[in-house]
């Protein structure tokens, strides 16, 4: 399966058509960079991208 990315939070969602953070099903498959947070409270990254969730995010959206 294509892991897509939800244009709205930029999670990467690898089953489903919806995003569990928004509940949009606004996705893509054309994205670029990985970024796995996995502790959000401790994450200078996720503090700067504001991200509340552990997950793994897009860092580019190509559309």
């Amino acid at each position: 399966m294509v892991e897509k990315a939800c244009r709205t939070d930029r999670l990467i969602i690898s089953q489903g058509d919806t995003c569990p953070i928004c509940g949009q099903s606004n996705l893509t498959s054309k994205w670029s960079g990985y970024m796995v947070i996995l502790n959000v409270e401790k994450s200078e990254l996720a503090k700067k991208m504001d991200l509340k969730v552990n997950g793994a995010y897009a860092l580019h959206l190509n559309d």
